[in-house]
């Protein structure tokens, strides 16, 4: 059974980014499920369970400083694996989202074989299993 992943973010362009890479990366991915703020990502995380969780911080309705704020108020939602994908750098803002239990950040623009290492340290071998397609020299 393959990996359940949750990509959070305002841009569906940057969610289909997200998901190409999460396909292309080699990873045994079972289904990618989309959200476009962290009110949609609490909706789906109330009827489906995922593996990872990646989110953008910067969104309209709920952003994702309070998501991860909720997710952390709920015994079972915080223990999923979360990555930051996003424009903020402030190290105070990386920090704090860390605190709340953020496991990586990768800040935009990335190459996609900076998010597939990430997500191989954060979920092992669960991750690595399957063929890796070349993504490399790709930007986005």
């Amino acid at each position: 059974m393959g990996i359940r992943a949750l990509i959070v973010d305002d841009s569906a362009a940057m969610r289909s980014v997200v998901k190409k890479i999460l396909l292309l990366s080699g990873a045994d991915v079972s289904q990618c499920m989309e959200a476009s703020d962290g009110i949609e990502a609490l909706e789906i995380l109330s009827r489906e369970w995922v593996d990872v969780i990646l989110t953008d911080i910067h969104m309209p309705g709920m952003d994702g400083m309070e998501l991860l704020e909720r997710l952390k108020e709920d015994d079972m939602l915080g223990k999923i694996p979360v990555v930051l994908i996003t424009t903020e750098s402030r190290k105070e803002i990386v920090a704090r989202a860390a605190s709340l239990g953020a496991k990586a950040h990768v800040k935009k623009p990335f190459q996609p074989e900076t998010i597939r290492k990430v997500l191989e340290t954060i979920m092992g071998k669960e991750f690595a299993r399957g063929n890796v397609t070349s993504i490399e020299g790709s930007d986005f």
